[in-house]
């Protein structure tokens, strides 16, 4: 019996080391791709384009950036995307209180008009930009940030990850709060917010990659390049200089790092934000 067991563990810790290893060289074949993009950022385009291709820069430069930002705008364009992301955070809370409204009210079509937001999470998003973007048209909103901004600050999907989330909170909880005199909103700042940190944690994060790579909206809503963010800038770039893979190369980091530091610090958490729609 000793001897089953014990070949049963070796088996099983061959059996991690494999797939340790075969895990590895697909993290390995993944990762190259990005760890060349990145190290290409910092070689000058000469060595970029030389038959014979390195892996580390033999010359490392910063004039790729520094030509980014002194002459592609790409300040102008970091800003605006600064911006985006803020206010999206803005529209995280008025998700945060839809959701709430949803999980713990009870109000008269309450669960029709939960369906209802459900059913826009169907609608492709191409098909109502029309729609919306005439909207802003009337209201004098076009080639606005208030433009950009507007049509992203609340989300089906996440009222809906909100909902499921807080209707796991016990009632006891609120009503032992407003027995000791606490305001609704007291209650929600206080209380539920607190609470609900793991799902304000995931949606932050998917709040800021959406934001930081918000792309087709504001190259509708928008005529003026002043109001361009870091995604349409790449675009710009790719067009304007398709010859200069160095500068592409650098323009494609400044986007990607602060995506890739997110993930890596709260991966858990994304993951979590895959998961969590299913709780009951």
């Amino acid at each position: 019996m000793k001897t089953n067991a014990s070949n049963a563990k070796k088996t099983y810790q061959i059996q991690q080391v494999i797939a340790g290893i075969i895990l590895l060289i697909g993290g390995l074949l993944v990762a190259i791709p990005f760890i060349w993009m990145i190290l290409s950022a910092f070689k000058p385009e000469s060595e970029v384009l030389q038959l014979t291709p390195t892996l580390w820069p033999e010359t490392i430069t910063t004039k790729n950036f520094i030509y980014l930002f002194e002459n592609m705008n790409f300040a102008v364009y970091l800003r605006n995307t600064i911006i985006i992301v803020l206010f999206s955070f803005v529209g995280l809370f008025f998700n945060a209180m839809a959701g709430y409204a949803f999980a713990k009210y009870k109000f008269k079509g309450r669960d029709k008009l939960f369906y209802l937001v459900l059913a826009t999470m169907m609608i492709p998003g191409q098909v109502t930009m029309i729609p919306v973007y005439l909207i802003l048209n009337q209201m004098g909103l076009t080639n606005t940030m208030a433009g950009v901004v507007l049509p992203g600050l609340v989300g089906a999907f996440s009222i809906f990850l909100f909902r499921q989330f807080m209707s796991t909170i016990p009632d006891e909880l609120l009503e032992a709060a407003r027995l000791d005199g606490a305001s609704e909103f007291r209650v929600f700042m206080q209380l539920i917010l607190p609470i609900s940190k793991p799902i304000m944690a995931v949606q932050g994060i998917l709040t800021f990659i959406a934001g930081w790579n918000s792309f087709l909206w504001p190259l509708i809503i928008a005529n003026d390049e002043s109001l361009y963010t870091l995604s349409v800038g790449l675009s710009l770039l790719k067009g304007q200089y398709g010859g200069n893979f160095a500068l592409q190369m650098a323009g494609s980091t400044f986007m990607v790092i602060p995506i890739v530091i997110i993930f890596i610090i709260f991966q858990k958490h994304i993951i979590e934000g895959y998961t969590i729609s299913g709780m009951k």
